[in-house]
């Protein structure tokens, strides 16, 4: 698993094993701050990695759902470090910078958020990160848990050609298991136990049926035509749902990436947070209680992205697209 992780995703120099994403996350900003020795973490608004007391503010997912960005039960003081700025505001993290010289130990950040929705960064968004990072001596996160073998089989910094000092990993290595996984340039990785300071185990990590499993979905990934299926899919879905959005004159911002996808009725274009929570979330319920009266079950809320699988065939976004415009049609 190690080996196929390594070989895919060439920014991962070394990569050590855990049970889930949370743990991923969790894991690599406890890395940051013991190779930096700095204490503060940058993240974004509306990105989700994980529920680790540090990193659940201002959160996605879930937490947006139900109306409770931040979680009962987590002390203010364990959130002191964390910077949340608004994703895609290039003046934002110059500010976050400029305020703490040499006090941040990375950013960490979904590459393109799937927990707000799904918007994607603006054209030199992530050259950005990546640049000011460098020059700061701060570690870029990326959190591939959504993204990784499901954008590229080197994931979203593939796709982008950006290269973060760490990379987070859940989901799909699993092969439907529950599995995560941490890695990034050997220097930094070699921080922890029992080749440095920094502590992490976990007994069930990398437990052989859970690789097993991963290994064999990896495999699958890498040596059939997946990555073009699931662009071809994508797009044939985003060009029929926008048809069907302007067919009915409602407006709707449709964001997809590959087999990522997300609707939001707003007229607006949708680069953050801020931007999804002014669409119309009443609509959006009532275009899902509709697509389920016509047997075709979207993610429940305005605030997930959807995805395509390999499953799905052309038949299968056709009669997506005609329910939408039925649907659409009545809102």
């Amino acid at each position: 698993m190690a080996r196929l992780i390594c070989e895919a995703v060439p920014s991962v120099e070394k990569v050590r094993m855990c049970n889930s994403g949370t743990e991923a996350c969790m894991s690599a900003v406890r890395v940051a701050r013991g190779f930096t020795k700095r204490d503060k973490i940058i993240k974004f608004e509306g990105c989700y990695h994980g529920h680790a007391d540090s990193l659940l503010v201002k959160a996605g997912s879930g937490a947006l759902t139900f109306g409770h960005p931040d979680s009962a039960g987590v002390p203010a003081a364990f959130t002191q470090h964390t910077v949340v700025l608004p994703y895609n505001e290039v003046d934002a993290v110059r500010a976050a910078f400029a305020a703490n010289p040499e006090q941040i130990a990375g950013i960490i950040v979904e590459p393109v958020p799937g927990n707000a929705g799904l918007y994607l960064p603006k054209p030199g968004y992530l050259e950005f990160l990546r640049e000011i990072t460098a020059q700061a001596g701060s570690l870029l996160i990326f959190d591939e848990v959504m993204t990784g073998f499901r954008l590229a089989l080197g994931g979203a910094q593939e796709r982008f050609g950006i290269h973060p000092d760490m990379t987070c990993l859940g989901k799909i290595i699993g092969g439907g298991l529950p599995v995560g996984a941490f890695g990034g340039r050997a220097e930094i990785m070699d921080c922890l136990a029992p080749l440095g300071p920094v502590y992490q185990a976990g007994t069930l990590s990398g437990n052989p049926l859970a690789m097993a499993a991963g290994i064999a979905a990896l495999e699958e990934l890498a040596k059939r035509n997946a990555y073009s299926q699931l662009e071809e899919s994508g797009a044939m879905l985003e060009a029929g749902m926008k048809e069907a959005a302007q067919a009915a004159k409602i407006p709707v911002q449709f964001n997809r990436i590959g087999s990522m996808f997300c609707g939001y009725f707003t007229s607006q274009p949708v680069h953050n947070l801020a931007d999804a929570m002014r669409s119309d979330r009443e609509r959006f319920a009532k275009f899902f209680r509709g697509m389920l009266a016509q047997r075709i079950y979207i993610a429940p809320s305005q605030f997930e992205s959807g995805f395509i699988s390999i499953a799905h065939s052309a038949v299968d976004i056709e009669k997506t697209i005609q329910a939408a415009r039925a649907v659409l049609g009545k809102l």
